[in-house]
Protein backbone atom coordinates (compact mmCIF):
# COMPACT_ATOMS: atom_id res chain seq x y z
CA UNK A 1 0.00 0.00 0.00
CA UNK A 2 2.80 2.74 0.93
CA UNK A 3 6.54 2.77 1.55
CA UNK A 4 8.02 4.49 5.28
CA UNK A 5 5.65 7.44 6.47
CA UNK A 6 7.45 10.65 6.17
CA UNK A 7 4.73 13.35 6.49
CA UNK A 8 1.90 13.14 8.41
CA UNK A 9 -1.16 15.83 8.96
CA UNK A 10 -2.65 16.64 12.34
CA UNK A 11 -6.20 18.04 11.88
CA UNK A 12 -6.85 20.08 15.39
CA UNK A 13 -4.75 22.37 17.35
CA UNK A 14 -5.92 22.01 20.90
CA UNK A 15 -4.08 20.50 23.85
CA UNK A 16 -4.50 17.04 21.62
CA UNK A 17 -3.16 17.90 18.34
CA UNK A 18 -0.39 20.06 19.45
CA UNK A 19 1.19 17.32 21.39
CA UNK A 20 0.80 14.58 19.11
CA UNK A 21 2.30 17.11 16.17
CA UNK A 22 5.12 17.99 18.82
CA UNK A 23 5.57 14.12 19.07
CA UNK A 24 5.80 13.51 15.57
CA UNK A 25 8.37 16.74 14.88
CA UNK A 26 10.41 15.24 17.92
CA UNK A 27 10.90 12.08 16.04
CA UNK A 28 11.54 13.38 12.33
CA UNK A 29 8.90 13.30 10.86
CA UNK A 30 7.64 16.33 8.68
CA UNK A 31 4.28 17.36 10.26
CA UNK A 32 1.52 19.79 9.17
CA UNK A 33 -0.55 20.78 11.57
CA UNK A 34 -3.96 22.16 10.69
CA UNK A 35 -6.76 24.27 12.71
CA UNK A 36 -9.49 26.59 11.11
CA UNK A 37 -8.87 29.12 13.45
CA UNK A 38 -5.65 30.79 13.13
CA UNK A 39 -5.66 32.18 16.58
CA UNK A 40 -5.62 27.93 18.12
CA UNK A 41 -2.67 27.67 15.28
CA UNK A 42 -0.42 30.32 16.78
CA UNK A 43 -1.25 29.51 20.63
CA UNK A 44 -0.33 25.77 19.49
CA UNK A 45 3.28 27.05 17.79
CA UNK A 46 4.10 28.89 20.86
CA UNK A 47 2.86 25.95 23.33
CA UNK A 48 5.08 23.49 21.31
CA UNK A 49 8.14 25.98 20.59
CA UNK A 50 8.08 25.97 24.33
CA UNK A 51 8.06 22.69 25.27
CA UNK A 52 10.92 21.77 23.03
CA UNK A 53 13.17 24.48 24.36
CA UNK A 54 12.58 23.17 27.75
CA UNK A 55 13.29 19.62 26.73
CA UNK A 56 16.56 20.70 25.23
CA UNK A 57 17.28 23.11 28.76
CA UNK A 58 16.51 19.63 30.24
CA UNK A 59 18.74 18.06 27.81
CA UNK A 60 16.10 15.43 27.48
CA UNK A 61 17.20 16.92 23.59
CA UNK A 62 20.06 17.81 21.46
CA UNK A 63 20.11 21.83 20.61
CA UNK A 64 20.37 20.37 17.07
CA UNK A 65 17.61 18.10 17.22
CA UNK A 66 15.23 20.61 18.48
CA UNK A 67 16.24 23.14 15.69
CA UNK A 68 15.28 20.32 13.49
CA UNK A 69 11.82 19.34 15.06
CA UNK A 70 10.75 22.89 15.07
CA UNK A 71 11.88 23.43 11.14
CA UNK A 72 9.82 19.79 10.52
CA UNK A 73 6.43 21.78 12.16
CA UNK A 74 4.48 23.93 9.27
CA UNK A 75 1.39 25.20 10.77
CA UNK A 76 -2.08 25.63 8.05
CA UNK A 77 -5.37 26.35 7.70
CA UNK A 78 -5.80 25.07 4.70
CA UNK A 79 -6.83 21.84 4.39
CA UNK A 80 -5.35 21.08 0.51
CA UNK A 81 -1.70 20.95 1.94
CA UNK A 82 -2.63 17.95 3.63
CA UNK A 83 -2.40 16.25 -0.40
CA UNK A 84 1.16 15.26 0.89
CA UNK A 85 0.61 13.56 3.99
CA UNK A 86 1.35 9.67 4.07
CA UNK A 87 -0.90 9.74 7.58
CA UNK A 88 -3.19 12.18 8.99
CA UNK A 89 -4.53 11.81 12.65
CA UNK A 90 -7.79 14.01 13.24
CA UNK A 91 -7.80 15.45 16.92
CA UNK A 92 -10.69 17.67 16.85
CA UNK A 93 -14.16 18.51 18.67
CA UNK A 94 -15.76 14.86 20.09
CA UNK A 95 -18.55 14.74 17.40
CA UNK A 96 -19.60 11.98 15.13
CA UNK A 97 -21.13 14.68 12.87
CA UNK A 98 -18.27 16.68 12.61
CA UNK A 99 -15.57 13.81 12.41
CA UNK A 100 -17.33 12.72 9.41
CA UNK A 101 -17.53 15.66 7.74
CA UNK A 102 -14.02 16.27 8.08
CA UNK A 103 -13.10 12.75 6.95
CA UNK A 104 -15.37 13.30 3.64
CA UNK A 105 -13.01 16.06 3.11
CA UNK A 106 -9.81 13.84 3.69
CA UNK A 107 -10.78 11.30 1.32
CA UNK A 108 -11.14 13.65 -1.06
CA UNK A 109 -7.87 15.90 -0.64
CA UNK A 110 -5.27 12.82 0.54
CA UNK A 111 -3.03 10.78 -1.82
CA UNK A 112 -5.32 6.89 -2.21
CA UNK A 113 -2.32 5.57 0.32
CA UNK A 114 -2.88 7.48 3.20
CA UNK A 115 -4.45 6.43 6.24
CA UNK A 116 -6.67 7.99 8.20
CA UNK A 117 -6.61 8.19 11.67
CA UNK A 118 -8.58 9.44 14.69
CA UNK A 119 -7.64 10.49 17.96
CA UNK A 120 -11.64 10.09 19.19
CA UNK A 121 -11.56 8.41 22.91
CA UNK A 122 -15.12 6.81 22.46
CA UNK A 123 -16.36 7.17 18.61
CA UNK A 124 -17.11 4.27 16.48
CA UNK A 125 -14.33 4.07 13.79
CA UNK A 126 -16.47 1.79 11.85
CA UNK A 127 -18.90 4.85 11.78
CA UNK A 128 -16.69 7.13 10.97
CA UNK A 129 -14.91 5.01 8.03
CA UNK A 130 -18.63 4.65 6.50
CA UNK A 131 -17.79 7.69 5.41
CA UNK A 132 -15.21 7.71 3.45
CA UNK A 133 -14.63 5.75 0.08
CA UNK A 134 -11.40 3.49 1.95
CA UNK A 135 -12.88 1.76 5.18
CA UNK A 136 -9.53 -0.36 5.21
CA UNK A 137 -7.09 2.42 5.87
CA UNK A 138 -9.50 4.10 8.57
CA UNK A 139 -8.59 3.34 12.13
CA UNK A 140 -8.37 4.83 15.89
CA UNK A 141 -5.18 6.28 17.04
CA UNK A 142 -5.82 7.38 20.56
CA UNK A 143 -3.21 9.08 22.71
CA UNK A 144 -3.63 10.11 26.17
CA UNK A 145 -3.72 13.73 27.34
CA UNK A 146 -0.92 14.76 27.58
CA UNK A 147 0.54 12.98 24.34
CA UNK A 148 4.13 13.80 24.81
CA UNK A 149 4.72 12.27 28.27
CA UNK A 150 1.73 9.80 28.42
CA UNK A 151 3.44 5.80 27.28
CA UNK A 152 0.40 4.82 25.67
CA UNK A 153 -1.22 4.59 22.34
CA UNK A 154 -4.62 2.47 21.95
CA UNK A 155 -5.12 1.59 18.51
CA UNK A 156 -8.84 0.65 17.28
CA UNK A 157 -9.39 -1.28 14.73
CA UNK A 158 -13.28 -0.56 12.91
CA UNK A 159 -14.89 -3.62 10.93
CA UNK A 160 -12.99 -2.92 7.65
CA UNK A 161 -9.79 -1.66 9.04
CA UNK A 162 -7.13 -4.07 7.30
CA UNK A 163 -4.03 -5.81 8.83
CA UNK A 164 -1.40 -3.43 6.63
CA UNK A 165 -3.08 -0.35 8.00
CA UNK A 166 -3.44 -1.49 11.39
CA UNK A 167 0.60 -2.76 11.01
CA UNK A 168 1.26 0.88 9.61
CA UNK A 169 -0.15 2.59 12.79
CA UNK A 170 1.64 0.68 15.03
CA UNK A 171 4.45 0.96 13.83
CA UNK A 172 4.14 5.18 13.65
CA UNK A 173 3.38 5.27 17.62
CA UNK A 174 6.32 3.08 18.13
CA UNK A 175 8.36 5.17 16.72
CA UNK A 176 6.95 7.74 18.35
CA UNK A 177 8.10 6.14 21.39
CA UNK A 178 4.35 4.63 22.66
CA UNK A 179 3.48 0.98 23.78
CA UNK A 180 0.55 0.05 21.74
CA UNK A 181 -2.32 -1.52 22.85
CA UNK A 182 -5.16 -2.90 20.02
CA UNK A 183 -9.16 -2.82 21.31
CA UNK A 184 -12.02 -3.89 18.88
CA UNK A 185 -14.38 -0.88 18.08
CA UNK A 186 -16.63 -0.88 21.31
CA UNK A 187 -17.77 1.61 23.10
CA UNK A 188 -14.98 3.08 25.18
CA UNK A 189 -12.63 0.91 23.86
CA UNK A 190 -10.31 -0.39 26.80
CA UNK A 191 -8.97 2.77 29.13
CA UNK A 192 -12.54 5.00 28.95
CA UNK A 193 -14.61 1.53 29.24
CA UNK A 194 -12.92 0.92 32.60
CA UNK A 195 -11.72 4.43 33.68
CA UNK A 196 -15.30 6.40 32.75
CA UNK A 197 -17.71 4.10 35.02
CA UNK A 198 -14.80 4.49 37.89
CA UNK A 199 -15.21 8.04 38.11
CA UNK A 200 -19.00 7.85 37.49
CA UNK A 201 -19.25 5.56 40.56
CA UNK A 202 -16.83 8.44 42.56
CA UNK A 203 -19.77 11.02 41.34
CA UNK A 204 -22.00 8.54 42.90
CA UNK A 205 -19.74 8.47 46.13
CA UNK A 206 -20.09 12.00 46.41
CA UNK A 207 -23.57 12.24 45.38
CA UNK A 208 -25.20 9.93 47.96
CA UNK A 209 -23.25 11.36 50.56
CA UNK A 210 -20.88 8.31 51.56
CA UNK A 211 -17.94 10.63 52.00
CA UNK A 212 -16.12 14.03 51.14
CA UNK A 213 -14.45 14.81 47.72
CA UNK A 214 -11.29 14.43 49.68
CA UNK A 215 -11.74 11.29 51.35
CA UNK A 216 -12.89 9.74 48.15
CA UNK A 217 -9.55 10.97 46.31
CA UNK A 218 -7.28 10.04 49.09
CA UNK A 219 -9.02 6.19 49.13
CA UNK A 220 -8.33 5.64 45.88
CA UNK A 221 -4.42 7.18 45.67
CA UNK A 222 -3.43 5.39 48.42
CA UNK A 223 -5.68 2.62 48.70
CA UNK A 224 -5.21 1.70 44.94
CA UNK A 225 -2.22 3.27 44.51
CA UNK A 226 -3.58 5.98 41.45
CA UNK A 227 -1.53 9.02 40.97
CA UNK A 228 -4.90 11.04 41.67
CA UNK A 229 -7.98 10.59 42.66
CA UNK A 230 -10.87 9.77 40.05
CA UNK A 231 -12.79 13.51 41.00
CA UNK A 232 -9.50 15.32 41.01
CA UNK A 233 -8.78 13.17 37.10
CA UNK A 234 -12.63 13.97 36.15
CA UNK A 235 -11.33 17.86 36.84
CA UNK A 236 -8.07 17.62 34.54
CA UNK A 237 -10.11 15.60 31.97
CA UNK A 238 -12.90 17.89 31.64
CA UNK A 239 -16.44 17.15 33.58
CA UNK A 240 -18.40 17.94 29.96
CA UNK A 241 -15.86 15.04 28.27
CA UNK A 242 -16.53 12.61 30.76
CA UNK A 243 -20.27 13.12 30.67
CA UNK A 244 -19.88 12.57 26.80
CA UNK A 245 -18.13 9.54 27.04
CA UNK A 246 -20.60 8.07 29.71
CA UNK A 247 -23.86 9.18 27.60
CA UNK A 248 -21.61 6.89 24.50
CA UNK A 249 -20.81 4.53 27.00
CA UNK A 250 -24.64 4.38 28.14
CA UNK A 251 -25.88 4.74 24.78
CA UNK A 252 -23.50 2.33 23.01
CA UNK A 253 -23.82 -0.89 25.63
CA UNK A 254 -27.03 -0.01 26.10
CA UNK A 255 -26.66 -1.03 30.58
CA UNK A 256 -28.21 0.99 32.73
CA UNK A 257 -24.73 0.96 35.11
CA UNK A 258 -23.17 2.87 32.30
CA UNK A 259 -26.20 5.87 33.21
CA UNK A 260 -24.10 9.26 34.28
CA UNK A 261 -24.42 10.24 37.76
CA UNK A 262 -27.22 13.23 38.41
CA UNK A 263 -24.54 15.30 40.41
CA UNK A 264 -22.10 14.85 37.18
CA UNK A 265 -24.69 16.06 34.89
CA UNK A 266 -25.43 19.10 37.49
CA UNK A 267 -21.93 20.18 37.32
CA UNK A 268 -21.98 20.26 33.43
CA UNK A 269 -25.19 22.17 33.28
CA UNK A 270 -23.35 24.57 36.13
CA UNK A 271 -20.81 24.82 34.22
CA UNK A 272 -18.67 23.73 36.44
CA UNK A 273 -16.08 21.59 33.93
CA UNK A 274 -13.27 21.14 35.96
CA UNK A 275 -9.40 22.96 35.46
CA UNK A 276 -9.94 24.56 32.21
CA UNK A 277 -12.86 27.06 33.79
CA UNK A 278 -11.50 27.28 37.25
CA UNK A 279 -14.01 25.35 38.98
CA UNK A 280 -15.60 21.49 38.87
CA UNK A 281 -16.03 19.13 41.82
CA UNK A 282 -13.08 21.18 43.57
CA UNK A 283 -12.28 25.00 42.80
CA UNK A 284 -9.13 26.29 40.90
CA UNK A 285 -9.51 30.05 41.28
CA UNK A 286 -6.86 31.56 42.74
CA UNK A 287 -6.92 32.87 46.54
CA UNK A 288 -6.86 36.32 46.29
CA UNK A 289 -3.42 37.80 47.00
CA UNK A 290 -4.85 40.92 49.42
CA UNK A 291 -4.81 38.65 52.46
CA UNK A 292 -0.71 38.71 53.22
CA UNK A 293 0.60 36.21 55.12
CA UNK A 294 2.49 37.82 58.25
CA UNK A 295 6.33 37.55 57.60
CA UNK A 296 8.09 35.20 60.05
CA UNK A 297 10.57 37.65 62.20
CA UNK A 298 13.76 36.87 62.51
Amino acid sequence: MMGEIKTIGVVGSGQMGSGIAQLGAVHGLDVWLLDTDPGALSRATKSISASIHRMVSKGHLSQAAGTDALGRLKCTSNLEELSTADFVIEAIVESEDVKKKLFVQLDKITKRSAILASNTSSISITRLASAVSRPLQVIGMHFMNPPPIMKLVEIIRGADTSDETYNETKALAERLGKIVICSQDYAGFIVNRILMPMINEAFFTLYTGVATKEDIDTGMKLGTNHPMGPLQLADFIGLDVCLSIMKVLHAGLGDGKYAPCPLLVQYVDAGRLGRKRGIGVYNYSKVPETVKKPSPRL
